[in-house]
């Protein structure tokens, strides 16, 4: 079963919606029947894209491809206003652009500006301009905001990410909060935290999906699973890493907190030992 949102006639609008994720989240809404709108930057991918899914259109449901760069709020609002003007408006709205072009510390200020602004800022923005036309149309709907479990257990390695990430977690909650207080609301907002899954983002000159990795459609058909349960945290599993162990390194990363131990303890030599035991406890590989 489906969530019951995603019906013929609804409208979603998928943000980096030519590649990975969204590419596959487009496909999966157009076999439902609804009407998909794809984001995404203007060019080849987009238009390749755009005549992929084009056969999937069928039955009245429509599909428009809109040249957007997320990290520019100009460009959301005239992609909402497109929405608006020419389809009525958004039932579904996931907000999934991504971008990772590596960064440290004291890496170069643009790779932090372009993170912060497509991945984190463009969820924001995203919903702030979408969101109050969705509520205007009184009716059922979702806000679906791509994370990552390196938002939530922030390895080290690529710190303007996980920052990134980690905002969409904090905002996707703080959303989801003022929805259920909103009298007569019947939009829900979701956490999307994939696990390995092999796109375009991921691929760093593989031409061939990992044996470990998930696809973007098995991906996306797992949180559509999760949409139909009603699970706000939808947290992805792949073939090398279990729920099970997810929740250990998720409990495991909380327990730097409250047990006051060093940052990314799970990566300091000290604690090599007691962090495999601690996984180990539950039956699991470290």
């Amino acid at each position: 079963m489906s969530h019951p949102v995603l019906k013929p006639g609804a409208v979603a609008v998928v943000t980096g919606g030519a590649s990975g994720l969204g590419l596959a989240a487009a496909q999966r809404f157009l076999g439902l029947g609804l009407t998909v709108v794809i984001a995404d930057l203007g060019g080849a991918g987009l238009d390749a894209a755009e005549a992929a899914l084009r056969p999937l259109a069928t039955g009245g449901a429509q599909l428009l491809a809109i040249a957007t760069d997320v990290s520019r709020l100009e460009d959301l609002q005239a992609l909402e206003r497109a929405v608006t003007e020419r389809l009525g408006g958004a039932d579904v709205l996931m907000n999934n652009a991504g971008v990772q072009p590596g960064s440290t510390i004291l890496g170069p200020a643009e790779n932090w500006e372009r993170v912060l602004g497509v991945n984190l800022m463009g969820v924001i923005h995203g919903t702030q301009v979408f969101l109050p036309g969705m509520l205007e149309r009184g009716r059922p709907g979702l806000v679906i905001n791509t994370g990552s479990k390196q938002g939530i257990t922030t390895p080290p390695g690529d710190p303007a990410y996980n920052v990134a990430k980690a905002g969409v977690k904090v905002f996707t909650e703080a959303l989801q909060h003022d929805l259920r207080n909103r009298p007569g609301c019947a939009i829900t907002a979701h956490l999307f935290i994939p696990g390995f899954v092999f796109t375009r983002l991921t691929a760093r000159g593989r031409v061939e999906k990992p044996a470990g990795a998930w696809s973007a459609e098995e991906t996306v058909d797992f949180l559509l699973q999760r949409l139909a349960s009603g699970d706000f945290y939808i947290l992805c599993p792949d073939n090398d890493v279990t729920r099970a162990l997810d929740a250990r390194r998720i409990l495991w990363a909380a327990g730097d907190i409250v047990e006051n131990r060093p940052p990314l303890s799970r990566w300091h030599p000290d604690y090599a030992e007691p962090f495999a035991a601690f996984v180990k406890a539950d039956g699991g590989p470290a």
